[in-house]
């Protein structure tokens, strides 16, 4: 029986839930998600200070500009003002540094001409009071909740961390996934291939899909066609990460030790999705622990893990949107299709036109051999079930 995409992914999704709430350093954080919101104790930037290089100033004795000021000082990033300004007078200032008491403006350097002797600065223009001036809590109040929880932290938001002086950051653990590949016909490494032999190249793929998403990849290897073999390596792969890929052996009619194994010491369902390519998809759960049954075709295998299990690990990470919802874009040339019932996810590459929409074409041959393509596709194009779109025409987009 064939079903539907939403059902097959609302299933895999029922059976991955976050991790565990863990605190990391900052530096350890990135692609992680919130456990916890987190709040501001003071203000940022902590004091007023000058978003230029230039001279602090009280903004009425420039009113009348040019004008000569008295120089009393310099104030430089990191230092500690030991001055008030005077009327008549002003400080040389480094950007980011506190601003002095009494100086209610910055007129930038470009402004200005300091005498030779530093004892005096002309000021050739007038400026409003708060010129320049960065005041504290312009960025962050005290008390303000700078993220919520389940925020996606990316390398900006490590920065906001560190400027509140977060350095130990609530998340969810980031989930350990196992890539093993199965199979006589596999070979690993430069080695060269004999009779009905192929490189495995699933495996090397979906760990740097994994890794790449923010997940930790672990290289389970290759295991020959040999039953023991599998159900040791399949136990101990459940009993170590948080979830397992796997590709091929899925199909309906496939018999081998992986399908075997599998449906004796796990809770397995075998479904055929009306996709195309990545009809066959086997997912269930060892000891509690998720089973991704991939594709063995490279394509499919490569659409499969973007369908169901970047959004299974993405819930394990704790994203509150599982799914990344596709872009609008238009079709850059025909994307003809017969109709079979199913959703085609075509490869293409998309640009970005003038009138700022994606505009998608074929990458390449739509094979589910056919990993070139793949590798030159940038988003998959959401195909409904018919004849396809005509160039022009609106068409979905996931992007890569």
């Amino acid at each position: 029986m064939v079903i539907p995409l939403s059902e097959a992914r609302e299933f895999v999704l029922s059976k991955c839930g976050p991790g565990p709430a863990v605190s990391v350093p900052v530096d350890d954080a990135a692609d992680l998600v919130t456990a916890a919101e987190l709040a501001a104790t003071g203000p940022i930037p902590p004091f007023d200070n000058t978003a230029m290089d230039g001279f602090a100033v009280r903004s009425a004795d420039v009113a009348n500009a040019p004008v000569t000021l008295e120089m009393i000082g310099t104030i430089a990033a990191g230092a500690a003002p030991d001055m008030n300004v005077g009327e008549g007078q002003a400080v040389r200032i480094m950007t980011g540094a506190p601003m002095p008491p009494g100086a209610d403006a910055v007129v930038m350097v470009e402004l200005t001409n300091m005498a030779d002797d530093e004892t005096s600065v002309d000021v050739s223009q007038s400026v409003p009071v708060g010129n320049h001036i960065r005041p504290a809590g312009d960025d962050v109040q005290p008390g303000q909740i700078v993220f919520e929880a389940g925020t996606h932290l990316r390398p900006a938001h490590l920065g906001v961390c560190t400027s509140i002086g977060v350095y130990d950051i609530p998340v969810y653990a980031r989930p350990r996934i196992g890539v093993i590949s199965t199979g006589d016909e596999l070979v690993d490494g430069p080695r060269p291939l004999g009779i009905g032999q192929i490189h495995d190249s699933n495996r090397h793929t979906l760990l740097a899909l994994v890794n790449a998403m923010g997940a930790t990849a672990v290289d389970l290897g290759l295991v020959p066609d040999d039953e023991d073999q599998i159900r040791t390596a399949m136990t101990q792969a459940a009993a170590s990460c948080d979830a397992v890929i796997t590709s091929g052996g899925v199909s309906m009619g496939d018999f081998d030790y992986v399908k075997k194994v599998l449906t004796e010491i796990g809770d397995m369902r075998w479904m055929q999705v009306a996709i195309k390519p990545a009809k066959p998809l086997a997912f269930g759960t060892v000891n509690g622990t998720p089973i991704f049954g991939l594709p063995g075709n490279p394509v499919s295998s490569m659409v499969s893990f973007e369908l169901f299990a970047r959004p299974g690990i993405r819930k394990m990470m704790g994203h509150s949107e599982p799914v990344i919802p596709p872009v609008s874009g238009i079709a850059g040339a025909d994307m003809g299709r017969g109709p079979d019932g199913k959703t085609h996810f075509a490869r293409v590459h998309a640009t970005m036109t003038a009138d700022g929409r994606y505009e998608a074409s074929f990458s390449g041959g739509q094979g589910s051999h056919q990993l070139s393509a793949m590798a030159a596709a940038n988003a998959l194009a959401m195909i409904p079930n018919g004849e396809g779109v005509a160039k022009g025409e609106p068409v979905e987009l996931i992007l890569l």
